[in-house]
């Protein structure tokens, strides 16, 4: 299990952090993802076997969010 931190740009409210979550819990191989508001952080545990931090990334972007990891 991998550990990885992402920062996500653009969550006003806690309908943003919400939808950032679900879009990283429905990641296959994701175990637990946690996102900040006040930090802009997505905190993510993963099966680094089933999942990369670049399509974590990528779930982020897609759901409207800056990301970088």
């Amino acid at each position: 299990m991998k550990e990885v931190v992402i920062k996500v740009e653009g969550m006003m409210c806690d309908g943003c952090k919400s939808g950032v979550e679900k879009a990283l819990n429905a990641q296959s191989g994701v175990r637990e993802a946690v996102v900040d508001l006040k930090a802009g952080t997505a905190a993510v545990k993963f099966d680094e076997a089933a999942v990369t931090p670049e399509q974590l990334r990528a779930a982020v972007e897609d759901v409207g969010y800056d990301a970088s990891v």
